[in-house]
């Protein structure tokens, strides 16, 4: 099939939609790539999930009133967006369905204040609203400005389990609606326009994806409809090799794999979660991340798989605030209980260990979570001798290839070669080099490794 034939899915952030000037963003992104058959999913504006959550809660303790009323704000900034776009004494189809979705939230938080239906069930049919709207608003503005465009229940598309808050789709059947729904739009020459996040059981109960369940949405119907890129709009330009705010000489990465791009997002590189975007790399979609605010930049692509670049690392990623947790014992020589005895500990306070260095007699890793540190060490000493301290910071230099390629470490730690490293963690992935130093060494070791390598 000729690329120019598959459609393509556009996925915008809430910023993307936050108020006027970035509906009037999305509207000439969308209508100078008509060509590539646009499908759109969208997240709620800014700040409108946080406020459905909140009046949630409010409505929880009783108050359905003022649960209500912290809501009206949040309907007028959807009501100016429609005002400025939908010229007045011309039928507004917006208005009507914002009155609509104002009476259901009314009757959806009294239930949650009498406590009628199970409130995990209610939260995500209020929660849902954000997208419900926001979707129905996009659709409406691109009608107004002279597009063809469709909005589409994404409840009526994406089939999950029952498990409310962060449901699990049903790909097979999602896969099928999908097509079903969005084929003969799209051979219309229609925009459909869906809301991310949102879907319903197969009851036709409203439920939600979770975090990044957006990103979810829309690379699930991209691997559903075979498109030719996804592209996740949000407000940054791609990844970049370094934290900006640390070394200005930061640039876009051009091409990431998916398992780089899995790495970064686990050293806090927020732009994608890469569980999100599996269903497209699966089905070898290309995945890229563009600026809203910066349409004509090129972001970054993610692929399967991407070439190794000529000096092997992509980026540095880092994290503050890390603890180091040393355990010692004498009685672990040889013993082969002893790392799972460790690991339930962990488990038991739910506490997530990030990088792990272990030599015959000790263990030392890294806490990122600090909330359980006087529980766990208390069990440990069970286990041993421990020493816990703060104040680190883990840096990790994620490049395809790092494993293979000769002298790399070697040249990494010549670089800082006077910094104290307390930890270092390579092998594990192909992808990733890890090490850990004092916080207050970490932005002077990233800018040398960024001047050294980029």
């Amino acid at each position: 099939v000729n690329q120019a034939q598959l459609p393509t899915v556009m996925k915008f952030g809430g910023t993307s939609v936050g108020d006027v000037a970035a509906f009037e963003r999305v509207f000439q992104i969308v209508s100078t790539q008509l060509a590539k058959q646009p499908v759109v999913v969208v997240s709620a504006m800014t700040k409108v999930t946080d406020a459905l959550l909140a009046a949630f809660e409010i409505a929880k303790k009783g108050d359905f009133a003022a649960a209500i009323a912290t809501l009206e704000p949040h309907f007028d900034r959807h009501t100016e967006v429609s005002r400025h776009f939908i010229p007045a004494g011309v039928p507004n189809a917006f208005n009507g369905e914002l009155e609509f979705a104002r009476g259901e939230l009314s009757d959806l938080l009294i239930r949650v204040s009498r406590r009628s239906l199970p409130l995990s069930m209610l939260k995500d049919a209020i929660v849902s609203y954000g997208e419900q709207l926001s979707s129905r608003l996009l659709a409406e503005v691109l009608k107004a400005k002279g597009v063809k465009a469709r909005q589409v229940d994404s409840r009526r598309l994406i089939v999950t389990d029952d498990e409310y808050g962060a449901a699990q789709p049903i790909w097979d059947e999602t896969e099928t609606l999908i097509k079903l729904e969005l084929g003969p739009i799209i051979a219309d020459d229609e925009v459909p326009i869906m809301g991310g996040f949102i879907a319903a059981n197969r009851g036709g109960e409203t439920t939600t994806l979770g975090r990044g369940g957006s990103d979810y949405s829309a690379a699930m119907v991209a691997a559903a409809l075979g498109a030719g890129e996804l592209q996740i709009w949000t407000d940054v330009t791609g990844v970049m090799t370094c934290d900006p705010r640390i070394c200005a000489e930061a640039r876009t990465i051009p091409v990431l794999s998916y398992e780089e791009a899995a790495e970064l997002a686990y050293f806090g590189a927020k732009v994608l979660h890469p569980k999100t975007i599996k269903p497209a790399v699966d089905h070898a979609i290309p995945v890229r991340v563009c600026n809203t605010f910066e349409p004509d930049a090129v972001g970054t692509m993610v692929l399967a798989d991407s070439a190794v670049v000529p000096n092997k690392i992509k980026s540095i990623a880092h994290k503050k605030n890390i603890t180091i947790l040393r355990i010692t014992s004498a009685r672990m020589l040889g013993s082969y209980g002893f790392m799972s005895a460790l690991f339930q500990v962990f488990e038991r306070f739910r506490t997530v260990i990030d990088v792990i260095s272990t030599s015959e007699v000790s263990v030392a890793l890294t806490l990122d979570n600090t909330s359980e540190i006087e529980r766990v060490v208390t069990e440990l000493e069970r286990l041993g001798d421990d020493e816990v301290e703060s104040g680190y910071a883990v840096i990790c230099v994620v490049g395809e290839g790092l494993r293979a390629s000769t002298g790399l470490a070697s040249q990494v730690f010549s670089t800082i070669e006077d910094v104290n490293v307390a930890l270092i963690s390579h092998g594990a992935s192909s992808v990733n080099l890890t090490f850990v130093i004092k916080e207050e060494a970490a932005a002077d070791v990233i800018r040398r490794l960024h001047k050294q390598f980029f």
